[in-house]
C-alpha cells in the first residue's frame, strides 16, 4: 500500500495491470454479481490499497479508482454493468452496488477475415466507432434526451477489441489521413430522414447539417431534438431575409479559400475546449490495450498455436529489421507472462487468464493457451455493431474517402458481411460533404463503359426539371460531390424518335471562345436515366477536369449577401468572393453556378445573413424555407403517430 504525503492511502499500479485483474475477477465470477467490497477484496491492486473498505476515505478512493478503471475498459470495448445496491447484513449498514461483465443477450459473431481485408476493415471500424452514438434507435435517443453538446462518445461500449480478437493486426493498420481528418472534424451525429430511409449523419456544426439536409430534397432532421431545433432556427431566420443592395464597391477585399477552424459555437454546439480527443492514424493503443487485444485473441483461439514473431507482427506491427523484431518478440513474451500471473498467496487476485504450454513456448517460441476464464464470450462482433460496421464498409465502398483499389475491396467485404445482418437492419450513414454514389451513378458509369447515349431527366441549377439526350464521357469527384461531363453534340448518333431531346449549346464560352458543347452536371440531380444505343459511333474529344471547369464558370449568376457581423469563417470558404464593409457586417459579392446551391447555402447560414440579392433568389429562399418548415411539421407528426 502506498502512502501519500498527507498520510492517506493512494492507489498505486506501476505496471498498469489492475484493469486486467478487474476483468479476470469479474469473468471468473460470471454470471454472478460482485459487490464493491467483494471486488476490492479480490483484486490484488485494490486489496493492497483499500483493504476491506473499512473507512469512508477508503470507500471513496476505491469508488473513484474503480469507476476510472471501468471507464477505461468500456472505452476498450469491455463493459461492466451495475445494478441497484442490495442491503446485506454483512455490510454493516452500508449498501454496495453490484457489478458484472456485460455480455448481452445475443452471441457474438465470429468471421474469418483475409489479410487484404484488414486495411478496409480498420478504416470501417474507425468510421463505425465514430458513428456509434447514432447507432441507437431514434426513439431511444429521444427518450434519453441525448444532448448534442457532447462529442460523439458512444453510450455503449465500443466492441473494437472484440473485433480485434477475430481480426488480429487490425490495430496496426494505417488509416488514410484524409479519412481520419474528415471523420474527426465531424464531432456530432444526427438521424436524417431522406424519403423513407433514415441515415446517420456525422457533421461539424449546425450550419453543416442544415446544408446537408437542404441539398437532399425531401429530407428532414429526426433526432436529436437539439439538432431539429437548430435547423428550424435557420429556416425561420431565412423567411426574414431582406433584399440586399447589389451595387459593388470597387474597394473590396478578395477572399481566399483556406482551411479554417470552427467559429464561435452556437448555443447548442460544443465549446472548443470540450472537443473530442483526436485519434492518431495508427490505432496501436496503449500497453494495456495491446494486452487486452492479445488476451481476447487467445481466448477466441484456445488450443491453437501461434509463434511469438507472428503475434508480435499482428499486435505491435511489422518490424523494420531483426533487432526491432527481437524487441517486439520480447514485448509479446512479457505480455504472455503478465496474462498468466498468479498472486503471491495463490488466489485468483492476479490476471491468470490461461494455462500456457510453457515447454512449447520455451523450446520453439510457440504460444498455445488453454483454460480461459470464459473470456471467449467477449470475442467477436455483437449483432448491433455488425450492422454499423457493415454500413461503414458499404459507405466507404461508394465514396471518395478511400483509394479505388480499397473501394473495390470494400465492395467485396460488404458482400460477405451483409449475410450476417438481418434484412432491414443495416443502417445508412454519411459524412456531410461526402455524398454516396447517387442513385443514377451506376447507369451513368455503365453508359460511359458502353460508349452509349443517356436519356436523362434532371434538375438544373434553378431546380427546373428537364430531359436531354447526351453522351456521358467522364465521372469525377470535386470536394466530395460526384459530377458527370456530358457531350451534347450527339444529333448524328441519336435515334430518330429521340432527336428532339438533343440540345447542342452553340453559345460561346467566355473562357475558351469556343461553343459550349460540354454540359457538366452533378449526378445527384439526375432523377432518372436510361441507356440508349447510338446509331453510329460517337467521337468525344478527351478533356481534363480543369478544362471542364472552364465550361461552367461563365454561366454563373452574380449574387450578393449581407452579414450581421464581419470576419465570419464560413465566408472564407468561398473562393473568389469579394467582400466590402457594410454597416456592422460585410457585403459579399460572388458568382453562383447553381441557384439551388446558393439557396441552400444562405438558408444554412441564415443566423448570420440578413439580406440577399437578386430578388429572384431571395424569393426562392423564402419559399424553400417555408416549405421545409411545413415538411418538418408533417414529418414530426408522422413520427409521433408511429
Amino acid at each position: 500500500m502506498a502512502e501519500g504525503s498527507n498520510g492517506r492511502r493512494r492507489f498505486s499500479d506501476k505496471w498498469g495491470k489492475h484493469e486486467l485483474d478487474v476483468l479476470a475477477v469479474l469473468s471468473s465470477a460470471f454470471p454472478q454479481w460482485l459487490t464493491s467490497r467483494q471486488i476490492a477484496q479480490r483484486v490484488k491492486a485494490y486489496a493492497d490499497s483499500y483493504g476491506e473498505l473499512a473507512d469512508q476515505a477508503a470507500k471513496a478512493a476505491f469508488a473513484k479508482q474503480f469507476q476510472r478503471d471501468r471507464a477505461k475498459l468500456a472505452a476498450m470495448g469491455i463493459a461492466i454493468e451495475s445494478r441497484q445496491p442490495e442491503y446485506s447484513s454483512k455490510s454493516e449498514g452500508q449498501d454496495f452496488a453490484s457489478y458484472r461483465l456485460q455480455l448481452g443477450d445475443e452471441p457474438r459473431i465470429r468471421l474469418r477475415f483475409r489479410p487484404e481485408d484488414l486495411p478496409v476493415l480498420a478504416a470501417a471500424n474507425y468510421l463505425a466507432r465514430s458513428m456509434s452514438m447514432s447507432s441507437m434507435p431514434a426513439h431511444a435517443q429521444q427518450q434519453s434526451h441525448a444532448s448534442r453538446t457532447a462529442p460523439r462518445v458512444p453510450q455503449t461500449p465500443i466492441p473494437g477489441l472484440g473485433l480485434d480478437s477475430i481480426a488480429p493486426g487490425l490495430g496496426t493498420q494505417h488509416i488514410p489521413e484524409n479519412l481520419v481528418k474528415e471523420v474527426d472534424s465531424r464531432r456530432f451525429a444526427a438521424t436524417v430522414a431522406i424519403g423513407s430511409e433514415h441515415i446517420n449523419v456525422a457533421y461539424s456544426d449546425s450550419d453543416d447539417l442544415a446544408m446537408f439536409v437542404l441539398e437532399h430534397p425531401n429530407s428532414s432532421v429526426v433526432s436529436p431534438p437539439e439538432a431539429v431545433a437548430a435547423y428550424h432556427r435557420r429556416l425561420n431566420a431565412a423567411t426574414q431575409f431582406q433584399l440586399a443592395d447589389d451595387s459593388a464597391n470597387p474597394m473590396t477585399a478578395k477572399v481566399r479559400a483556406q482551411s479554417i477552424e470552427s467559429g464561435e459555437p452556437e448555443e447548442d454546439e460544443e465549446p472548443s475546449s470540450q472537443k473530442a480527443h483526436k485519434k492518431n492514424a495508427f490505432q496501436t493503443g496503449s500497453e494495456v490495450d495491446r494486452r487486452l487485444r492479445l488476451m481476447l485473441f487467445l481466448s477466441a483461439h484456445l488450443g491453437e498455436e501461434y509463434s511469438l514473431p507472428e503475434l508480435a507482427e499482428r499486435f505491435i506491427g511489422k518490424p523494420r529489421n531483426d533487432d526491432e523484431m527481437k524487441k517486439y518478440v520480447n514485448t509479446i513474451h512479457k505480455d504472455i507472462n503478465t496474462l498468466t500471473t498468479v498472486s503471491d498467496d495463490g488466489e485468483m487476485a492476479g490476471s491468470q487468464f490461461f494455462d500456457i504450454d510453457w515447454s512449447l513456448l520455451d523450446a520453439e517460441g510457440i504460444v498455445s493457451a488453454t483454460n480461459s476464464l470464459g473470456l471467449e464470450r467477449l470475442a467477436g462482433i455483437s449483432p448491433q455493431y455488425m450492422s454499423m460496421l457493415t454500413a461503414s464498409v458499404n459507405y466507404l465502398a461508394h465514396t471518395q474517402l478511400l483509394p479505388e483499389d480499397q473501394r473495390e475491396q470494400a465492395s467485396d467485404l460488404y458482400a460477405r458481411l451483409v449475410k450476417y445482418v438481418a434484412p432491414g437492419q443495416t443502417p445508412w450513414l454519411s459524412l456531410t460533404g461526402y455524398e454516396l454514389e447517387p442513385r443514377c451513378f451506376d447507369v451513368v458509369k455503365d453508359a460511359i463503359k458502353r460508349h452509349a447515349l443517356l436519356n436523362m431527366e434532371y434538375r438544373d441549377g434553378s431546380g427546373r426539371v428537364k430531359r436531354r439526350l447526351v453522351a456521358p464521357s467522364k465521372i469525377y469527384a470535386d470536394e466530395g460531390v460526384y459530377y458527370a461531363a456530358m457531350w451534347t453534340d450527339v444529333e448524328q448518333a441519336a435515334p430518330d424518335d429521340l432527336k428532339d431531346l438533343v440540345h447542342k449549346d452553340m453559345t460561346l464560352n467566355k473562357e475558351t471562345g469556343e461553343p459550349r458543347i460540354w454540359q457538366v452536371l452533378r449526378i445527384a440531380r439526375i432523377e432518372e436515366a436510361d441507356i440508349v444505343e447510338p446509331t453510329r459511333p460517337i467521337d468525344i474529344p478527351k478533356v481534363s477536369v480543369s478544362e471542364l471547369r472552364k465550361w461552367i464558370t461563365d454561366t454563373a449568376t452574380p449574387a450578393v449577401f449581407i452579414t450581421d457581423q464581419p470576419h465570419l469563417d464560413f465566408i472564407k470558404t468561398l473562393a473568389d468572393a469579394d467582400v466590402e464593409p457594410c454597416g456592422e457586417g460585410e457585403k459579399v459579392h460572388l458568382y453562383v453556378q447553381s441557384d439551388s446551391w446558393f439557396v441552400a447555402f444562405c438558408i444554412a447560414h441564415a443566423r448570420h445573413i440578413v439580406a440577399v440579392a437578386p430578388e429572384t433568389l431571395r424569393t426562392m429562399m423564402i419559399a424553400r424555407a417555408e416549405r421545409e418548415l411545413s415538411l418538418s411539421e408533417q414529418a414530426a407528426a408522422t413520427e409521433q403517430e408511429r
